[in-house]
């Protein structure tokens, strides 16, 4: 069909081709046996039931949804045993999906022998020989009229934000787009709905915090007037002393989130997060079981387009081309036989060594930048100390443009990583799709990763530990010294990083990445379609086609983009959440956003991908589960690091006189006399009332008058044996407990193992009595005729003696009569 220069070459495959290709891909197809899906004992049946009529108003009003108990024995798709399925209608028994699948496993096997025996469409595309290959919707999700269609009820039952308060249709989704966007959508929605515990404790925690904020003893001492600290000066020359009470503010802030409810909610974070993979491993199985994927083959992978070009290269550069040419036509009788990498180490050398290198660069790049930021705060706070008006909000201002800066960096970075990521892999040249798809995943998340998270590990365990002390400071550049932690600790800033790198990762990539840049690249393909001259059919201007509607949308680019968004937040979520208990929270509303947001863009924005079969979520698992383990070790440090947690138990339990955390604003500061001060450096126009003798600085040294001055103190040892041991305590503690729950939640739930082993067992009793059918069918016309003379009885005698010596093979011949449909 020609339509606006463009030539539409619709394929469709009649029953035949579907039946071949349906035992070829061991598709499984439901049989006539039906059986009960057992519930367990009454108490949870009642419990289930009550469960149903509970949230009934939750459900979506699909047909694939009802609660139905009971299922089809499915059995892959065999031609010679036709009598075994269900088949009441050709036309419908295979669903659309599946169709769209086996068309496609066609057309990415098919040889082209025009093109250089180029092997499928993926080539075709690859070489612009075609633009594009889809399978289509099943119709208008916004028609008017009462005519349903799966797209139009998905639609209306998901992909809307009005149903947002709904469970997913997950069935409807896996019938429509195949079960690795069904696995997808499930793993979404878990996840959403395993964020729901984590923010209500996560609000209780910062409500404590609140709560407790008028009975925490050091921050009251800190900004008790009366007793005031006279503080070293944070620049030299323009900077005066300072009391420690003008920081007031931040250290009543700094307990909203540093106190002791944080690492009870660490420890119940690291436990959340294997409880989640434990319960996903659990629903994947479930989902497996009803969607038939028990068991399933891995199917054969196709080289890639590229990959073979590489091959035919190497071929033309190794032999003359007349054997390149014969070599062509048995590559493709030869692929099951020769099926290891044509490719050598020697051949991809040159392509690692790009992408080891580029990658370190890439990382290098990223620390740099994080470096350049250190360097503009410094540089700033300094200039803005110079200032009269501006000494007052120095820090204040220098955090909050800083995280800005880094929030629009991360965000521009990581849409380059993307590609950098995409641009290696295809350098390396893997052999299958699989795993072009995986190495691309591990380059892009590592990254990514890299990029999201290195302003945050700065802030959290090397900001302010690098300082020296008065006296003796570090200087990055002549007169800048390193920056310090605010008094209250770099916890409250480390708050502030993280809540707005995270919001603002969110809110901008969602709304204007997410939905603003497909509109835009729509708008602008429909004015280049407008703007183009080309035939146009004298009916296309009544009512355009699916395909040209499909044409339209944008095309389908795969789940990592969507898996990569939600594993950096699952990363926000898990590994500082010691230093933001709200993260949850903001990742929960971002969530329920995002389901409808992805399902509106899978059913109305883009073109209809191929539906694929897959058991998992394949390596995304993987690096949840490390992602995990990492936030076990990560909190412990934050805690122990970055926190006043183990300073203050060390005091409290260790020097205190009464037990309290009365003096621990004291014990924590040093002294320093002032006339040690390096000439040049000292205040100018000190405005400080008295004479100041001895400035005080956070750190545990020796005093001035101790025979070792400025030395690290015994204190100062004594909570860093804490801090060590506490890491040790609470990585092992919480890594046991970790175990614990893996080994107590089974990954097979037991009702499924015992469907499975059910089914079997069903499957085999089911066989043997359709076959007994077989037999006696292909019996009865012989007992029939036996009623004769004795004369046609003995010559039936004589032609019966064959056939029951073939008796066994009687079955598949039964069986043979009901391929030529």
């Amino acid at each position: 069909n020609k339509s606006q220069g463009s030539i539409f070459v619709r394929i469709h495959a009649p029953w035949q081709v579907l039946a071949r290709e349906a035992e070829f891909l061991k598709i499984k197809v439901p049989t006539k046996k039906m059986y009960e899906i057992k519930a367990g004992g009454s108490i949870a049946k009642k419990f289930n039931a009550i469960l149903q009529k509970l949230s009934s108003p939750l459900q979506p009003r699909v047909p694939e949804h009802s609660h139905n108990r009971m299922k089809n024995l499915s059995y892959p798709f065999s031609r010679e045993k036709m009598y075994l399925y269900n088949i009441q209608e050709k036309d419908t028994f295979f669903d659309n999906a599946t169709r769209s699948r086996i068309v496609h496993e066609i057309l990415k096997r098919t040889t082209c022998s025009r093109a250089n025996n180029t092997m499928g469409i993926n080539s075709l595309i690859a070489n612009n020989i075609y633009e594009a290959a889809y399978p289509l919707h099943d119709g208008e999700y916004d028609s008017p009229g009462d005519d349903m269609n799966d797209r139009k009820l998905l639609y209306q039952e998901w992909a809307r934000y009005g149903v947002f308060y709904k469970f997913q249709p997950i069935d409807l989704i896996r019938k429509y787009f195949g079960e690795k966007i069904g696995l997808y959508f499930a793993w979404l929605g878990l996840y959403t709905s395993f964020l729901i515990p984590s923010s209500v404790i996560g609000v209780i925690v910062f409500l404590y915090g609140c709560a407790t904020i008028e009975e925490d003893i050091p921050s009251k001492e800190m900004c008790d007037q009366q007793n005031a600290f006279t503080m070293c000066p944070l620049c030299d020359k323009s900077c005066d002393y300072w009391n420690l009470s003008s920081a007031c503010g931040t250290a009543r802030a700094s307990h909203l989130f540093d106190n002791p409810a944080t690492v009870v909610f660490s420890i119940f974070m690291a436990l959340w997060a294997t409880m989640f993979l434990e319960n996903w491993k659990r629903l994947q199985m479930r989902l497996g079981y009803f969607w038939d994927l028990t068991g399933i083959e891995e199917e054969e992978e196709h080289s890639r387009p590229e990959y073979e070009t590489k091959v035919r290269e190497k071929m033309l550069k190794e032999s003359d081309k007349s054997v390149v040419q014969k070599l062509e036509t048995n590559m493709t009788e030869n692929e099951d036989e020769d099926d290891e990498d044509k490719l050598t180490w020697k051949d991809r050398f040159p392509g690692y060594l790009m992408n080891f290198a580029s990658i370190l660069f890439m990382i290098a790049l990223t620390f740099s930048i994080v470096f350049g930021v250190i360097v503009y705060r410094i540089t700033t706070a300094a200039a803005l100390s110079l200032n009269k008006a501006t000494r007052s909000n120095v820090r204040v201002t220098v955090t909050a443009t800083a995280v800005i800066i880094n929030l629009v960096v991360i965000l521009i970075l990581d849409e380059i990583y993307g590609a950098v990521a995409k641009w290696l892999t295809k350098i390396e040249v893997p052999k299958t799709e699989q795993t072009f798809e995986e190495r691309l995943i591990l380059k892009a998340f590592l990254l990514k990763f890299v990029n999201a998270y290195s302003p945050i590990f700065y802030v959290a365990f090397f900001k302010g530990r690098f300082v020296g002390r008065p006296g003796s400071y570090v200087y990055v550049f002549d007169g800048y010294r390193m920056e310090e932690c605010a008094p209250g600790g770099c916890l409250m800033e480390l708050c502030i990083q993280l809540s707005i790198i995270m919001l603002g990762k969110q809110l901008i990539q969602n709304n204007i990445f997410e939905i603003g840049v497909p509109k835009l690249k729509k708008l602008f393909r429909k004015l280049k379609d407008e703007t183009e001259p080309g035939e146009t059919d004298p009916d296309h201007s009544k009512r355009p086609e699916q395909w040209d509607l499909d044409y339209s949308l944008e095309p389908y680019t795969g789940l990592t983009p969507e898996y990569m968004e939600m594993i950096i937040q699952f990363g926000f979520v898990t590994l500082f959440v010691a230093s933001f208990p709200l993260a949850p929270v903001f990742a929960l509303l971002n969530n329920v956003i995002e389901v409808r947001l992805d399902a509106k863009k899978f059913v109305t924005e883009l073109r209809r991908p191929d539906a694929v079969r897959t058991k998992d979520i394949g390596i995304w698992f993987d690096i949840l589960s490390g992602i995990g383990k990492f936030s076990v070790i990560i909190n412990a440090f934050v805690i122990a690091v970055t926190s006043d947690f183990i300073p203050r138990l060390v005091y409290q339990y260790s020097y205190s006189h009464n037990g309290t955390l009365h003096g621990f604003v004291n014990h924590t500061l040093s002294f320093f006399n002032v006339s040690q001060l390096k000439e040049g450096t000292q205040p100018e126009n000190s405005h400080f009332d008295q004479e100041v003798q001895f400035c005080r600085f956070k750190d545990y040294r020796e005093p001035p008058w101790a025979p070792n001055p400025y030395e690290f103190s015994k204190q100062y040892w004594s909570v860093l044996s804490a801090r060590l041991a506490f890491v040790i305590i609470f990585q092992n503690l919480v890594m046991f407990l970790s175990v614990l729950v893996d080994w107590m939640i089974p990954d097979i739930p037991t009702d499924i193992s015992d469907q499975i082993k059910k089914e079997k067992s069903l499957l085999v009793d089911f066989f043997l009595k359709e076959e007994h059918e077989k037999l006696k069918l292909s019996e009865e016309p012989a007992q029939k005729s036996e009623g004769g003379g004795d004369q046609s009885r003995r010559s039936r005698a004589a032609s019966s003696a064959p056939s029951n010596r073939s008796q066994p093979g009687s079955i598949a011949s039964a069986g043979s009569q009901h391929t030529n449909v």
